[in-house]
């Protein structure tokens, strides 16, 4: 069973990118030993998605964000952290 929640989509990115990792592929560890022991090993990409499920699972717990909403994947000017500001212009 599937877990559904506003992380979701940020867990399942970061478990994607741990397993096309060299951590897993190449060295042959576990994707929970990669990121529990290696995560200095991982690429750029993984350790911020790393970061943004930990601020995400944060916001969460913030009262200050209960009314307002957990602002997940989105910057400060309004857009998905994934979508190019281009994009927006057209």
């Amino acid at each position: 069973m599937a877990t559904i929640g506003p992380c979701q989509p940020i867990r399942d990115d970061l478990a994607d990118c741990i397993l096309r990792s060299d951590c897993v592929l190449k060295q042959g560890r576990t994707p929970s030993d990669c990121l529990l022991h290696h995560q200095d090993e991982l690429p750029t990409q993984c350790q911020h998605l790393r970061r943004a499920l930990f601020e995400c699972k944060r916001g969460m717990l913030d009262m200050r964000k209960r009314f307002r909403g957990n602002a997940v994947g989105e910057s400060r000017a309004g857009r998905s952290a994934t979508q190019p500001a281009e994009a927006l212009d057209q």
